[in-house]
């Protein structure tokens, strides 16, 4: 028996759809409304944060993937970040050492590996540091592998995952779904930054092999590949059939854009588009290895990103009747 966290999330759904596809008996986490239909899908209510409810999700699971977490460069949500991806992590792992779980991935994030490094590759030797970070974001997931790591010097079998940003078919009024909205909306302004990005069916992928084979104490970049956002932006435009963005955004710029969300948010209470954080981010031309996933996991071929792209958006297409 498998138990999924975040199970509402872009990669925990997917995750869970797949697991089903592969004759799995799947338990999944959610906490208000169950996120969808799916046949043979055990969906159980409670909460990372509700210690009881979490041990009772665990009965008879013998392998649990943790993808529950809060995605958020909006400094007033510094507090809630630490409690659910810290506190909430710290819960996973001491109920998986209770129940005497098999094996956990963990999915974390390359924010957690300090990713403002534009003079080197960024690789898993790496890790979040006050220099190296402009994310709360980034600590809280560093916080929680440092609990997942602590969890494996008690005895717990556990594997790590840092995905760049990833790309697929979610909600795309948040998360990095949003990309696709923006550009679908002819969003005209693009950066010279430069990140890494994966499909969300490589994540899947990786992260089942990942927890069905013999690999412990590890964790893992998985990154397609390193690419503009101008350029992601293009093909996401040409897949909708949209203009492409064509303003550039300088540094200055940036910088008015986010001091005026800052001030529209306080004024609407809504949470801002562009924070301090995310400014900088995309201003950045970052670099990451990918090399570590393919001394373990021999003959994977991560999706060209241009297909993924024209399939996501397809699927957008479906889901939102476009």
């Amino acid at each position: 028996m498998i138990l999924v966290t975040g199970a509402s999330g872009l990669v925990g759904s997917h995750l869970v759809k797949e697991l089903i596809k592969r004759g799995e008996s799947v338990k999944a986490l959610y906490r208000n409304t169950i996120p969808f239909e799916l046949e043979g899908v055990d969906w159980i209510k409670g909460d990372i944060l509700d210690i009881i409810s979490l041990e009772e999700a665990l009965v008879d699971v013998t392998k649990v993937y943790h993808c529950a977490a809060i995605v958020s460069f909006n400094p007033k949500k510094k507090k809630l970040l630490h409690q659910t991806n810290v506190e909430g992590t710290t819960n996973v792992v001491n109920a998986c050492l209770n129940k005497g779980v098999e094996k956990l991935l963990f999915v974390s994030s390359v924010a957690a590996l300090g990713r403002i490094r534009e003079d080197k590759k960024i690789n898993e030797r790496m890790n979040w540091s006050e220099e190296t970070s402009n994310s709360e974001y980034g600590k809280t997931k560093y916080l929680a592998e440092m609990e997942v790591w602590r969890g494996i010097g008690e005895g717990l079998k556990a594997v790590i995952v840092n995905p760049v940003i990833i790309l697929g078919c979610g909600d795309w009024e948040n998360g990095s779904s949003s990309i696709f909205k923006s550009v679908y909306d002819e969003f005209p302004w693009y950066t010279n930054g430069v990140s890494g990005f994966v499909d969300v069916m490589d994540v899947v992928e990786i992260m089942i092999k990942l927890m069905n084979g013999t690999i412990n104490e590890q964790r893992f970049i998985l990154s397609a590949a390193n690419v503009s956002y101008k350029e992601i932006f293009t093909e996401i435009a040409l897949a909708f059939n949209k203009k492409p963005p064509h303003k550039k955004v300088t540094p200055f710029l940036a910088s008015i854009v986010w001091r005026l969300e800052a001030i529209k948010g306080k004024l609407t209470g809504k949470e801002p588009l562009l924070t301090k954080e995310t400014a900088k981010t995309a201003q950045a031309k970052v670099y990451f290895d990918n090399s570590k996933i393919n001394t373990y996991l021999l003959n994977f071929e991560y999706r060209p990103i241009k297909e993924s792209i024209k399939r996501i958006c397809g699927e957008l297409k479906e889901k939102y009747h476009l």
